[in-house]
């Protein structure tokens, strides 16, 4: 130390405070983060400005900044709910969510880090079981997924509507039923479809058979109005029409020997 120059120490002192000073006062906020500053002489967490954006950021050295994730992110969370009949169901679910940027100062100085465990979380846990205990086990199990999701979502959205959470999503990721449960529904399931099977055979089967009744109706009428139009008169002009276009044939010999029933002649000769 006696060899350095006299000016030596204190720009060693400087650069020393500098280095520990900058690395007070500057923060660097990745993409996707916001950060929220504490004033420790002053009011302490920040709530009536916005939380500091992208970028190196300049801070005084003796306040300090918490740094949250502001994109879309997801949550999991498996549950045990009773469906309407008391039957425990197995639930799995996840919620897609991000901070509300504006709220974020009071988001961090009510709630804290932790908001998704003591707010979200909590929060999809009784809307799941309020919109579960509504519903049967076979409706869980087949045509109600899509309304209970849609419902799951709308009341959780309630809940956290007001603790600065802007939930995006609730999606239903597995239902599982005790297996005697699963297996009764599923026998059910298919009797039923084999009954709606049996049912459209014997449909089709009486379209056909009332399609080939008024098929045989039809015959019967035009063959009933044909019976009762075929007078005398019309046979015999028939005849004569017949004999005339036969006698006319260049390749017909007519022999005329007599008189035919009704009066009609008899046509006698081929070549």
């Amino acid at each position: 130390m006696d060899k350095l120059p006299k000016i030596g120490l204190p720009l060693i002192l400087i650069f020393s405070f500098i280095l520990l000073i900058g690395g007070k006062t500057l923060v660097t906020i990745n993409a996707g983060e916001a950060g929220v500053v504490f004033k420790t002489f002053d009011g302490g967490v920040v709530t009536d400005k916005p939380p500091l954006s992208e970028g190196l950021q300049f801070i005084m050295p003796w306040n300090s900044v918490v740094v949250y994730e502001v994109r879309q992110q997801e949550v999991f969370e498996k549950m045990n709910v009773l469906s309407s009949n008391g039957l425990e169901i197995k639930l799995e679910a996840s919620a897609w969510f991000q901070p509300t940027i504006e709220n974020l100062g009071k988001l961090h100085q009510e709630k804290g880090v932790n908001y998704k465990s003591r707010i979200l979380l909590p929060a999809i846990r009784s809307a799941a079981r309020s919109v579960v205990g509504r519903y049967t086990p076979e409706q869980l199990y087949s045509s109600k997924r899509d309304a209970i999701q849609l419902e799951i979502y709308d009341e959780t959205k309630k809940i956290v509507a007001d603790q600065y959470i802007q939930l995006n999503e609730i999606l239903v990721r597995d239902v599982t039923l005790p297996p005697t449960i699963k297996e009764a529904i599923e026998r059910k399931l298919k009797q039923e479809q084999e009954s709606l099977e049996y049912e459209f055979r014997l449909e089709s089967a009486r379209k056909e058979a009332d399609k080939v009744r008024i098929d045989a109706q039809g015959k019967a009428d035009a063959n009933r109005i044909l019976n009762s139009s075929l007078t005398t008169n019309i046979l015999r002009d028939k005849g004569i029409e017949a004999t005339i276009k036969l006698a006319s044939s260049n390749n017909s010999k007519v022999v005329v020997i007599g008189s035919g029933k009704d009066g009609l002649p008899l046509i006698l000769g081929n070549n």
